[in-house]
């Protein structure tokens, strides 16, 4: 029986001379893996479909393991990131965060509307490092990890000047940074941006503009956080760093 859902997809490996194993990240079922025959086919009226990124209509047969994939109506290409080398870079490190740290078939809205809005964003052409940083905020609850970003961690006090311990799991205000020597030290700006990534909706997000040294902290942050926290090592975040200082170099 095949039934329909909405879907983003997250990965597509070749599966033979003409089939697809491709990756979704649907609405109403949460990630499903399904066979695409023919897709490698560029004739294939599954070819478009199952291109990296695409937001469409699917209509699947589910299994436990991998299902098939019988048809499929494009909603949304997202061409313009696969025509920017930089766009496909930080698109292709949210779409491999989210496959990573999601287990098949366990519904999640809230993380399908995060992906498809952020990609949308991207799609749109607003500010990439910034999309990336609220996305990696966000994702931390979905993978079971809750920074203290609304006061210090340590005396729970909201008020006073803040740096970010890695080791205590969030801030630390002023009173009580002696309790890790290797804090890292953050501006106002920073401070409030990352607070503000974790908590706020993100389909409210209107025009970015954040200076590059801030950028700088929000990264070493948030990199930080992640390396210590996630247990993850993804081959996108390898490539993106290639790209980032790519990036510089062209400037």
């Amino acid at each position: 029986m095949f039934e329909k859902c909405e879907a983003i997809v997250l990965r597509a490996i070749d599966y033979g001379e003409t089939n697809k194993i491709v990756t979704l990240l649907t609405r109403e079922w949460g990630k499903v893996a399904v066979m695409a025959r023919g897709a490698k086919k560029p004739s294939s009226r599954l070819s478009s479909v199952t291109q990296l990124f695409t937001y469409g209509h699917y209509l699947i047969q589910k299994s436990r393991g991998v299902g098939s994939l019988h048809q499929g109506e494009v909603i949304d290409s997202l061409r313009a990131i696969r025509e920017n080398i930089f766009a496909t870079a930080y698109a292709s490190y949210i779409v491999e965060l989210t496959d990573k740290i999601t287990e098949e078939q366990r519904p999640n809205p809230y993380l399908f509307e995060l992906l498809l809005q952020t990609l949308k964003y991207m799609n749109d052409g607003l500010d990439l490092e910034i999309l990336t940083y609220i996305y990696e905020m966000k994702m931390l609850n979905v993978m079971g990890l809750y920074p203290s970003l609304d006061r210090c961690a340590v005396c729970k006090l909201s008020e006073g000047k803040f740096s970010f311990s890695v080791k205590e799991g969030g801030f630390l205000c002023h009173r009580c940074e002696s309790k890790d020597p290797h804090r890292l030290l953050l501006s106002p700006a920073a401070v409030k941006l990352l607070r503000l990534f974790y908590y706020f909706d993100v389909s409210r997000l209107g025009k970015i503009s954040v200076k590059e040294e801030t950028k700088k902290e929000l990264h070493h942050a948030i990199s930080a956080y992640y390396d210590e926290y996630s247990g993850l090592s993804l081959k996108t975040k390898r490539f993106l760093a290639q790209i980032e200082q790519l990036k510089k170099h062209l400037q």
